[in-house]
């Protein structure tokens, strides 16, 4: 399991690094080098989201039934054709649908791979390997983006269809080294027996679950106030309000990734062993610091030293938060979801994921176009302190198994968390290799 998951991580993160090469650069491609203007590459990216809507609906079926390995086939496949259609397009009904491919195609892949990742990891090891998973995805766009930005030429359009097409490549090695990855199908997932299995429909059992759907909504809440916010809203507001050049929005931007990649293990290793609900709820308190911080780079005039330095310091404090919730967020979905639904689970939470990109940037871009600058941060500062608020709310529902695993003891064949086989609990609420809920959790 340990050999298929380094390969899982490897993939991931070179289809990152081709991923990278693009991201930056496609307003600017559809808008300047295909002279499509700034409206088709605004619906190059809402078509972009919007099939990714379509599709995760329909994909945690799929993946439970016929296992991850499919949509991995079928995304993969997909994002290439995407962006290799991207890199070869002239016109705007074409750029539309080369968006739309590689878009669904992307978003099946998130819950697939998230769904081996559990099938090849423990409860105990699940934290580190979803804090790997997202360190190896920042520096495969970090690196990606670097050496896009040193390739790409504005005035030769060829320039771009050479990165797009190093993308299609990276999307089709991704999928080689996945198909070298045998990874049995937990067998509890596959017979779904026992008093405690859950029953009904993904979906079904889904919306009965109360901790998932307020997991969802703090998802949500979090993606949207992070996220989503900065390639609209806050990009506005460094540039208009605080009045940073473009370069230095880079530098800010920079920081985010580099406050990951060096900060990453380090804070893994100070949250793994404690609640996973507090170490959420922090997060929402360094961000309300974080925009905060942006609200007063706003603020300040006749320094613009300061002002930058605040700016620079609200992207860095983004990122530290980001590594905080690598390590928990995730393996709380795959640790509430039973065994045979861990495919549905993760296509859900990418589904919210997916709505609150797509929501963040429209808020964002209309308070920013009607210059609400004083109402855009204190509404971004109440989603924060909302998250700090749900995590702590759901940190009373969930199982200690869920919520504070570094307390499990691992033994062969399951797990049992001590402070309940103390208490004589009725039942251990196990992770997904088990398939069983408690009741009184959901």
């Amino acid at each position: 399991m340990a050999a298929a998951l380094r390969r899982i991580q490897l993939g991931n993160a070179l289809a990152a690094f081709g991923n990278g090469f693009t991201v930056p650069f496609l307003f600017v491609y559809v808008s300047r080098v295909r002279e499509l203007g700034d409206g088709t590459a605004g619906a190059v990216l809402a078509a972009f989201a919007a099939a990714a809507l379509v599709v995760l609906p329909f994909t945690g079926r799929v993946i439970d039934r016929s296992g991850p390995l499919v949509m991995v086939v079928i995304g993969a496949v997909a994002a290439a054709s995407g962006a290799l259609g991207f890199g070869l397009s002239t016109s705007a009904p074409a750029v539309l649908a080369a968006s739309a491919v590689m878009g669904a195609g992307i978003a099946v892949l998130q819950p697939a791979l998230a769904t081996m990742i559990v099938w090849c990891s423990s409860q105990g090891s699940r934290s580190r390997a979803f804090a790997t998973q997202f360190f190896l995805n920042n520096l495969g766009l970090g690196v990606g983006g670097l050496l896009g930005g040193m390739l790409v030429d504005e005035s030769d359009p060829a320039s771009f269809t050479m990165l797009f097409a190093i993308e299609a490549v990276m999307f089709l090695v991704l999928l080689a080294v996945l198909m070298t990855v045998r990874v049995a199908r937990p067998a509890e997932a596959a017979t779904a027996d026992g008093p405690g299995a859950a029953r009904g429909s993904g979906w079904g059992v889904l919306l009965r679950d109360r901790s998932m759907v307020l997991l969802c909504v703090l998802g949500f809440v979090i993606f949207f106030a992070c996220y989503g916010q900065f390639e609209s809203g806050l990009s506005a507001y460094a540039v208009e309000v605080t009045r940073i050049s473009t370069a230095t929005l880079g530098t800010a931007l920079a920081a985010n990734t580099a406050m990951i990649v060096v900060a990453q293990f380090v804070v893994l290793r100070l949250v793994e062993k404690r609640r996973r609900s507090r170490v959420v709820a922090l997060v929402g308190i360094i961000w309300t610091v974080a925009w905060l911080a942006a609200g007063a780079s706003g603020l300040v005039e006749g320094a613009q030293a300061v002002a930058t330095t605040l700016l620079i310091t609200t992207y860095a404090l983004f990122g530290f938060g980001e590594t905080m919730l690598a390590p928990t967020v995730a393996p709380m979905v795959a640790d509430l979801a039973p065994a045979r639904f861990v495919g549905q689970y993760n296509s859900a939470f990418a589904l919210v994921k997916q709505l609150a990109l797509a929501i963040g940037p429209a808020v964002g871009g209309a308070i920013a176009a009607a210059g609400a600058w004083s109402a855009y941060i204190g509404l971004l500062v109440l989603c924060c302190l909302g998250v700090a608020v749900l995590a702590l709310v759901l940190g009373r529902r969930l199982p200690q198994s869920v919520d504070r695993p570094g307390s499990v003891v691992v033994a062969r064949g399951g797990s049992v968390p001590e402070a309940e086989a103390a208490a004589g609990a009725e039942q251990p609420v196990p992770g997904p290799g088990t398939g069983e809920r408690m009741p009184s959790a959901v």
